[in-house]
């Protein structure tokens, strides 16, 4: 589990973040949610220790991250997967090179070690081995690069796995696809998964726990359950945020 314990974050006289409190839980997909400005970038930054914050902290089960040394920090890091907006695959190396990285960068694995464990995870996130180990980047489709990227995400069997956006410039049906793919890989390995995300397909596919961020703060908390049947102004703007969907909404209240 991870925890934040009335986290700031300013940049200047700008407050960005101001005092979030919150949980996210293992073994569950946690979804940070909410307009472009909102703070959960920033947020999500600050979990993974890419900033650091004006006020408060963040917790790794009973461990405050911000009070430990640069070694103690990097011995959590090695428990960290990340899933990048725009997948984040070198493009100068192949599937097989992309995934395999971590291994050659964090661990004292043989070749032969590292062979099986890439191919493991390929194989986890539905990508068929060895038709995709030596294909670059440019050659396989946005769909196959965001699972490569989750292959490389847990190829360190990570206990915490961040995502941002995961499911940007994806078509629905993929997005879904990658959606299911993030759930069944928590669940099975019991990860605690937070997820930034603006896709209302993800928050009603995937949502165990979430929270909304408006103007750097917690405007509302649930879970996809209480999602449509909350009266929270914030979260129905963010819903119906569409002059269709507004529309829809519109004509389903007469």
């Amino acid at each position: 589990m991870i925890k934040t314990e009335n986290l700031i974050k300013s940049f200047g006289e700008k407050e960005v973040l101001k005092g979030i409190t919150t949980e996210f839980h293992q073994g569950k997909t946690n979804l940070i949610i909410g307009r472009s400005g909102a703070g959960k970038t920033v947020l999500l930054k600050l979990l993974v220790g890419l900033l650091e914050p004006t006020g408060g902290t963040v917790y790794y089960g009973d461990t405050d991250f911000f009070s430990l040394s640069r070694k103690q920090k990097r011995a959590i890091r090695m428990d960290v997967g990340m899933l990048f907006q725009g997948s984040a695959l070198f493009d100068s190396m192949t599937v097989e090179e992309n995934v395999r990285f971590p291994l050659d960068m964090f661990t004292t694995m043989t070749q032969k070690e590292k062979e099986k464990r890439v191919n493991y995870c390929l194989e986890r996130v539905n990508l068929q081995v060895p038709e995709v180990n030596n294909k670059f980047p440019s050659e396989t489709s946005g769909g196959m690069q965001k699972r490569v990227g989750i292959a490389r995400a847990i190829v360190l069997e990570p206990r915490y796995l961040f995502c941002d956006e995961p499911n940007s410039g994806l078509d629905p049906k993929t997005s879904i696809v990658i959606d299911d793919l993030i759930r069944s890989i928590t669940q099975e390995n019991n990860i605690t998964t937070v997820i930034n995300t603006h896709d209302m397909n993800s928050v009603m596919g995937i949502g165990d726990n979430i929270i909304l961020l408006y103007q750097g703060e917690i405007a509302w908390r649930g879970n996809k359950e209480e999602v449509l049947e909350s009266k929270n102004d914030h979260l129905q703007n963010f819903i119906f945020a569409s002059p269709f969907l507004q529309k829809l909404r519109d004509e389903a209240l007469r």
